[in-house]
């Protein structure tokens, strides 16, 4: 399969996880409340974790020498921190 090709679904299927994610933290956070606010400050300072992960496995030449290899370690980097909220916030 063209590594491009593999590249495209792969970030369909993080935007699809991470699309399940937002529709969680929607209903928690209409719900109101200290769950919603801990999950707020929850969710930022995550997002701000996994970028500054990211900068450093690119700084240590951690994502590869190749723009797919690149790619593709980037959006598993992304998968495994979508999937783990999933997961999370399903069990709640």
């Amino acid at each position: 399969m063209n590594p491009w090709t593999r590249l495209t679904f792969d970030a369909w299927r993080l935007t699809m996880e991470a699309n399940a994610v937002i529709a969680q933290r929607a209903l928690l956070f209409a719900t109101g409340g200290a769950g919603a606010q801990a999950e707020a400050s929850r969710m930022l300072s995550e997002k701000i974790d996994a970028g500054l992960a990211l900068q450093a496995l690119a700084f240590t030449g951690g994502l590869g020498a190749t723009p797919q290899q690149a790619a593709r370690k980037t959006l598993a980097h992304y998968r495994r921190k979508v999937r783990a909220n999933r997961r999370r916030l399903s069990r709640g």
